[in-house]
Formats: C-alpha cells, sequence, structure tokens
C-alpha cells in the first residue's frame, strides 16, 4: 500500500551534480539555450503575423524541461499543458517540426493541424501538448495504468501549472495512482499564476504539495529555477515510480513573459518590479554561471555554444518557412484511425409519418 509519510527531503544541487559528468551538464545548459532561442524566435514570428492563434512562451521556466526529462529513459512517457514547446523540443521533436507546427505547416509534428498548444509524437513518447487546463492529469494517469497492465518497466510525467490543481480531474487521477499504484509522476509548475490570476487567490492552501497527503502519495517542494535541483528531485520519484509509488511535486518557477502572446510582459496582475525581480534568478544564466565558476566551462565556450544554439534555431525557422500549408482536400485526414475517404454527401431531408423532418444520413460512408 502507498505509504502516509512524507519522503525524504530531495537530493540538493550539490549531490545531483556530484553524480553528472561534465559533458551531461554542459548538455543540459545547451538544451535551455535551445529552449531559449527558439522561443525567443517564436514569438518573433508571432510578432511578424506568421503564427497565429494562441501561443504561450516557455521562457524562464527552462529549468523544469530540462531537468526533469534528464532524469527519465527515452521510451518514458511525458504529457504536459499548452506551454509546450520547450517540452517537446528537450523530449526529441526537432524545432524544425515544433516551428511547422506554430506555422500550420505540413512539415510540423502534427501535420499543422495543432498549433502552438497540441506538440505531439507517438514516436517520442510525447504524448501531447494539451490545451484544455488539466484535461491530461487523468489521461496520464491512464498512460501510467496501461504501463503497468503490459508489463513496462516505463514511468509517466504529467507536467501542469498550479492552476489546474483545483481541477476535480487532479484529485480523481491523484487518488487511483496511488490506489493502483501506478508509475507516475505528477509535477506542478507553479509560475504563481493561473492566466492572471495569483494562487494564493485561487487554492486555500498555498504549499500544493500537501495535497498529495489526502491520497497518501509521497510529495516535495522542488526550486524550479535550479536546472540540478528539478534533476535530483524527479531523478528520485523516477526511481520510485518504477517501484510502484507514485509522486507529487511542487516546482516553483516562474514565466518571464506574459500568460500567452496576446498578454503583455508586466500586464495589471503583476508589477514591473516582481518581473525584473524574477528575472535576476534567471534559470539559463544562473546555471551557465555556476559551470563557469565550477570550471566546467569557460565564458568563451558558454559564447560558443549560445552562437551555435542560435544558428540551429534560426535554420529550422527558415526551414520550417519552407514547408507548405496543408492541402484543404486533405482536411479529414488524420481525424479518424482509417481514411474515409472524400467528403460524404449529406442526402435531403425527408417528412417522416410523424410529421417531423427527418435526415436520412449520408450517401457515402468508406
Amino acid at each position: 500500500m502507498p505509504s502516509n509519510k512524507n519522503p525524504q527531503p530531495v537530493e540538493t544541487a550539490d549531490e545531483a551534480r556530484e553524480e553528472l559528468a561534465p559533458q551531461q551538464l554542459r548538455e543540459l545548459l545547451r538544451q535551455m539555450f535551445r529552449i531559449r532561442r527558439l522561443e525567443e524566435r517564436a514569438a518573433q514570428a508571432y510578432g511578424q503575423g506568421k503564427i497565429g492563434g494562441f501561443c504561450h512562451l516557455y521562457i524562464g521556466q527552462e529549468a523544469v524541461a530540462v531537468g526533469a526529462l534528464a532524469a527519465i529513459r527515452p521510451d518514458d512517457y511525458v504529457l504536459t499543458t499548452y506551454r509546450d514547446h520547450g517540452m517537446a523540443l528537450v523530449k526529441g521533436i526537432p524545432p524544425i517540426a515544433i516551428f511547422a507546427e506554430l506555422l500550420g505547416r505540413v512539415a510540423g509534428c502534427s501535420k499543422g493541424r495543432g498549433g502552438s498548444m497540441h506538440m505531439f509524437s507517438k514516436e517520442l513518447g510525447f504524448l501531447g501538448g494539451h490545451a484544455i487546463v488539466g484535461s491530461h492529469i487523468p489521461l496520464a494517469t491512464g498512460v501510467a495504468f496501461a504501463s503497468k497492465y503490459r508489463n513496462e518497466d516505463r514511468v509517466t510525467l504529467c507536467f501542469f501549472g498550479e492552476g489546474a490543481v483545483q481541477n476535480g480531474g487532479f484529485h480523481e487521477a491523484l487518488n487511483l495512482a496511488a490506489l493502483w499504484r501506478l508509475p507516475v509522476v505528477y509535477i506542478c509548475e507553479n509560475n504563481k499564476y493561473g492566466m492572471g490570476t495569483a494562487v494564493e487567490r485561487a487554492s486555500s492552501v498555498q504549499a500544493l504539495h500537501l495535497k498529495a497527503e489526502s491520497y497518501g502519495l509521497s510529495h516535495d517542494l522542488v526550486d524550479g529555477m535550479d536546472v540540478l535541483e528539478v534533476h535530483g528531485g524527479v531523478r528520485k520519484a523516477v526511481a520510485a515510480a518504477r517501484t510502484g509509488n507514485p509522486s507529487f511535486l511542487e516546482v516553483r518557477t516562474y514565466r518571464f513573459r506574459g500568460h500567452s502572446m496576446s498578454d503583455p510582459v508586466h500586464s495589471v496582475y503583476r508589477s514591473k518590479e516582481e518581473v525584473e525581480k524574477e528575472r535576476a534568478r534567471d534559470p539559463v544564466d544562473r546555471f551557465a554561471g555556476l559551470l563557469q565558476e565550477r570550471g566546467v566551462v569557460s565564458a568563451e565556450e558558454i559564447k560558443s555554444l549560445d552562437k551555435e544554439v542560435t544558428a540551429e534555431i534560426k535554420l529550422a525557422m527558415e526551414s520550417a518557412l519552407q514547408s507548405p500549408e496543408p492541402d484543404p482536400s486533405t482536411v479529414y485526414d488524420h481525424v479518424y484511425a482509417s481514411p474515409i475517404g472524400k467528403a460524404p454527401e449529406v442526402l435531403p431531408a425527408t417528412a417522416s409519418a410523424d410529421g417531423l423532418t427527418h435526415n436520412s444520413g449520408f450517401a457515402n460512408r468508406e
């Protein structure tokens, strides 16, 4: 049965650092640079009118995706929210496929049908990108159940914002995960605001991870601005999940941009001073400075790495812009598991003996 006791504190950043080789540390920094530059390029394209619809940037939260996904295996599953570009990138979706999806082009990871909020790759185990707040938490629980049912040694990471913690599906999912001892880790990216609503205005309990105690789940609080602390905490949780002990991590982080591209950076719900104070804890700069201080990389190597990443992202956007938009004739593709052929012809309505008008259906059902 799941334990009702609190787990031991997560490993400290120093403890996690000792187990990562210099090359692994440099790779963490590279991935953080990749997310930052990809999101900046996406913001630029949105401002130029090349990207339509909603677009939620991950700038400021890079340490969460990079630290967490470095703690799992390639065959493990990841499900997340609509703020999914960075997570998709680290899970292995190429930047050209992410940009093409943002642009609505056929080279996109969802064939240009999903857009910003619906990045997806079955092959890589990245199962969304979900636009409805909290809707994927039960789905992730089902994925973990499938892994256990099939006797697969696979763990599911389920990411969501603090706004989803008030939803009923969150509580139902955690209850079942604990009851069935599912291989899942629930990770709340608490960036303090659900759209424009501060967490203290929405939750009677500010320490959100304590909610897990209602279901006998292990839980911890992690600094989401420290990539090594995230890695250490998630690594510990993943190891427990593989033995049938699910858990809930509250990872406190901060988004430097607005809720979406339609939301000003500071808006009316947070001050410029607050944002600038949080920017002083920039996870990318913080980690780069730490590695330089420890002698893992030099200042010149950091500049070279950033330049290399910037060139990669620039080329990916240029290539994505060359991809065509979906042909209108393919509008029914990727809707059903089997192609349905051409659009069905609706038969004319007829009057029946009951005096009501009925439609007799479609002329061709393939």
